[in-house]
């Protein structure tokens, strides 16, 4: 199983960037799927989850209405739109293949596969 997450790079406060995560095969096609981020000296945390079917999304409180994840199933891809981005939210994002089909799991437990990780820079 490979993830191959892109679209990282250097942003302004309040700007906009899309990181997309691509599988290979059918790597996540019948499972949720989400993301991750990890700021230097800390843990790693989740961002946001869609259901195998695209219907439900999760997302951390630190992102919610800023973020928004959304699946191709027909390309085998996952987005993750972040606008009015802020200096925290500079980190490295990671997708990842969730053990379940619904976007409630939130745990890295409950994921078991991960991309390489993009990183994401916000100036303020």
């Amino acid at each position: 199983v490979q993830l191959q997450a892109s679209g990282g790079g250097l942003a302004q406060a309040g700007g906009s960037l899309r990181l997309s995560c691509a599988a290979s095969g059918r790597a996540f096609s019948n499972t949720a799927v989400g993301w991750f981020r990890q700021a230097p000296g800390k843990e790693r945390e989740f961002v946001a989850a869609i259901s195998r079917r695209g219907d439900n999304t999760n997302y951390a409180d630190a992102v919610k209405g800023r973020f928004t994840i959304s699946r191709d199933i027909a390309k085998n891809t996952v987005d993750l739109q972040m606008n009015s981005l802020k200096p925290e939210d500079t980190a490295v994002y990671y997708c990842a293949r969730s053990l379940y089909s619904d976007s409630d799991y939130y745990s890295e437990a409950h994921f078991n596969a991960w991309g390489q990780g993009t990183q994401v820079t916000v100036s303020s």
